[in-house]
């Protein structure tokens, strides 16, 4: 596996991984290390083949060609300042647990655990496949109402990335439920089984997220279990 080019540079834009809490200038401390989970986020899951970084087709990517990457966090902090010890750090302190650290060789990798949208991707090397719907007693799919009325019509689409998120929680007593966004107001239950039985290829990740391409990056609504507000969790026919 070839190192990435040192000269490699682009801008990172907190618009487009959600924002950033920075109040200017170079932070320090837990801000510091926040702005670098967000960017490693950004990298890992979307940016790989425009920055062309090494990535292998588990997602995993040498630590120390992230290192020479000329990019810039919302923080305005340059990524070539930090440490390996600070990745580890920002691995360690994210709350969804987004990422995964491999040692090989003497080396240290990193990988984002899901969400990618880069075709380099393996789903079997990245993630564990679901062979029996015991194994995730919950798998649901947070959204909003106003996207209801076209899910119904399409399914759940992959839309940009490589695969439709459930979670195996509800966001419920405050914890926080990788997969899902806290703000949801509709829940749409997997039926695993069924969606199982008829070949739908499953798979979980190391934080815990159910993912699946569907059926040619659809998962239809006749897999729907059921659907539910949130948080009454009132039934909704469909």
């Amino acid at each position: 596996m070839a190192s990435s080019s040192s000269s490699a540079s682009a801008s990172f834009n907190p618009r487009r991984s959600g924002g950033g809490r920075g109040r200017g200038g170079a932070a320090v401390g837990s801000d510091r290390i926040d702005a670098l989970g967000r960017l490693l986020t950004q990298v890992l899951r979307h940016m790989a083949s425009e920055l062309k970084l090494d990535m292998r087709s588990d997602g995993f990517v040498r630590v120390k060609d992230l290192l020479l990457l000329n990019l810039t966090t919302y923080a305005k902090i340059p990524l070539r300042s930090h440490t390996i010890e600070e990745i580890r750090e920002a691995v360690r302190k994210d709350n969804k647990q987004r990422f995964s650290l491999l040692e090989e060789n003497g080396e240290l990798f990193i990988r984002a655990n899901q969400g990618h949208s880069v075709t380099t991707i393996s789903s079997e090397r990245l993630l564990k496949p679901i062979l029996s719907a015991d194994e995730v007693p919950v798998c649901v799919h947070g959204t909003y109402k106003k996207n209801l009325e076209s899910i119904l019509q399409s399914g759940l689409k992959q839309m940009s990335r490589l695969h439709v998120h459930f979670s195996s929680g509800l966001p419920a007593d405050g914890k926080v439920i990788s997969g899902m966004r806290r703000d949801v107001n509709i829940l749409i239950f997997l039926d695993v089984k069924k969606a199982l039985e008829d070949g739908m290829k499953l798979y979980v990740s190391d934080n815990k997220v159910i993912l699946t391409e569907g059926f040619d990056g659809v998962v239809p609504v006749k897999y729907f279990e059921k659907i539910e507000t949130w948080p009454k969790r009132e039934q909704i026919q469909f």
